[in-house]
């Protein structure tokens, strides 16, 4: 995943600390042969009283030589059922705009688009900065 989007890849090591180590909120799908190939990285998001909690899916990646075999289709049917089996009644995501072919898989999956919302990332010195650290 980091290779695709051309990003620092820790050693494996690293990796495993902070897969044990990441929020206990926070689940992973996966999908295996030999190797890990997909995965579906997601988090319980509680909106408000009154209004169902869903998942937020953070991360979907499916391996290059693994993509047009449905194997994310299959992550994403897994984590629909999850939702409806804990009660959950939605679940969002974000997607990159320019990538034409995540959003056709997106809407194959009958996701709707939602152009009212903006994706907003507050990190690194600004983060710092509200918190006033």
């Amino acid at each position: 995943m980091q290779a695709y989007y051309g990003v620092f890849c820790p050693p494996r090591e690293a990796i495993l600390t902070g897969l044990a180590n990441r929020p206990p909120e926070t689940e992973i799908l996966v999908a295996a042969t030999d190797r890990i190939i997909a995965f579906a990285a997601f988090a319980a998001i509680y909106p408000g009283p009154g209004l169902q909690p869903g998942f937020f899916l953070k991360e979907l990646y499916v391996a290059g030589s693994e993509r047009g075999k449905d194997i994310g289709t299959a992550l994403m049917k897994r984590l629909a059922g999850l939702a409806v089996d804990r009660g959950f009644g939605r679940i969002d995501w974000t997607a990159a705009r320019a990538n034409e072919r995540l959003l056709k898989f997106y809407d194959g999956l009958g996701g709707d688009r939602k152009q009212d919302r903006v994706f907003y990332r507050l990190e690194g010195a600004k983060l710092k900065a509200l918190a006033g650290r």
